[in-house]
């Protein structure tokens, strides 16, 4: 449905639009960065300002994915280390006002929509290739350099829908219901800080009529250690955590089309990027999820042994 190599010089900027939502977005150049496996075929779309944002878009043929398996595929490589900035593409319907494109216009996917699950990037300085498999199955998968890193069903790895469960409202934590599984030993009893003197003897001349009655002197408790705290014993009368029971969700339906979009006719990059430099490459967008494993590995497997050599000849030279 979709390729773009960059592989025709200038020409990209007739085929993409930038968004003129603000006038303040950062630019893109045409750039195979500081090192590359081959200069020509690893130049891509590269941010090129610091602290921007980014709107850029191209157009295709509309079409839907219903029945069939959507297969979106990109390369990006952050030469410039970079710390804090978006590395994704977006989807839209091909209604999107491309040259009004911003952060708040209706897509389709977006490649890091929030997931239940940890999907972690490649944070190195080289170029990845980054796949997203979405069959109508309603399942789907994750590929980064052709290898699975992540599978599994849409419905559970993100809240499209209502959860099929949910607390019952009628249910109410009886008041006498007791979570403590320690108490305080009621037995056990602070110490005195003083004491009578055990050793003190009643002097031999004391006259209890004269003197009244005789107490013996008080010392320091050995047995006194400070601030004090009642050891614990196992409460007698502990429950267990109550647990809130839970009733099927009345809000709650399957949906067999989760999966499925209608009109698919955009794709863009609408970033923020504190530091500059990334590049974006080999945008594919098929059916084919074998086309597109070997469309991966006809452009970015080609040349990542070489772009990691030249940074190695880089990084010895400084």
């Amino acid at each position: 449905y979709f390729k773009e190599e960059f592989s025709d010089g200038d020409a990209w900027a007739q085929r993409w639009v930038e968004s003129k939502h603000k006038g303040d977005y950062g630019k893109f150049t045409l750039n195979a960065g500081k090192f590359y496996g081959h200069e020509e075929k690893d130049k891509g779309l590269q941010t090129s300002q610091d602290a921007r944002f980014y709107a850029v878009s191209s157009r295709f043929d509309s079409f839907s994915n219903k029945d069939k398996t959507l297969v979106i595929q990109f390369t990006v490589k952050h030469e410039q280390n970079i710390d804090c900035g978006g590395g994704y593409v977006k989807l839209f319907p091909s209604g999107l006002d491309q040259s009004g494109m911003h952060g708040d216009s209706e897509y389709n996917i977006m490649f890091n929509l929030q997931i239940n699950k940890d999907i972690r990037c490649k944070d190195d300085q080289f170029t990845h290739l980054y796949t997203l498999i979405v069959r109508p199955d309603n399942t789907y998968e994750v590929k980064i350099d052709n290898s699975k890193v992540e599978s599994g069903n849409l419905e559970d790895d993100w809240d499209f829908l209502p959860p099929k469960k949910i607390k019952d409202p009628e249910a109410k934590k009886p008041e006498d219901w007791d979570e403590r599984a320690k108490i305080d030993d009621p037995e056990d009893k602070k110490p005195e800080e003083h004491i009578p003197d055990p050793d003190a003897v009643k002097p031999e001349d004391w006259d209890e009529e004269m003197d009244g009655e005789w107490e013996p002197p008080v010392i320091q408790n050995p047995e006194y250690k400070g601030e004090w705290k009642p050891s614990q014993i196992d409460n007698p009368n502990y429950k267990g955590k109550w647990v809130h029971p839970e009733i099927d969700n009345p809000e709650y339906s399957s949906d067999s089309s989760l999966y499925h979009y209608e009109s698919f006719g955009v794709i863009g990059l609408d970033l923020w990027q504190v530091k500059s430099g990334t590049i974006f490459d080999n945008f594919l967008i098929t059916d084919d999820e074998t086309h597109a494993e070997e469309y991966g590995n006809q452009t970015w497997g080609v040349t990542k042994e070489a772009e990691k050599k030249m940074k190695e000849q880089q990084d010895e030279e400084d």
